[in-house]
């Protein structure tokens, strides 16, 4: 299995990922993880790191369904 996410980080990824597609088109961590902390002021590391992976996989699982 994996790591289970919340329903906080759930919420604000899926928030960003709907609301700016563009802006996190990447499947690359660190790119997104400076457009997290750019868009959100998160006072966690920790919750902005979290948030960033979840924003990476949802983009890779997009692209493997297009495929």
């Amino acid at each position: 299995m994996g790591r289970i996410k919340t329903k906080l980080t759930k919420r604000v990824s899926l928030k960003l990922f709907k609301n700016n597609p563009e802006s996190f088109s990447s499947t690359d961590y660190a790119k997104n993880k400076g457009r997290v902390d750019a868009s959100l002021e998160l006072y966690s590391k920790k919750l902005r790191n979290v948030i960033a992976g979840y924003l990476t996989r949802l983009k890779k699982a997009e692209k493997q369904k297009n495929l």
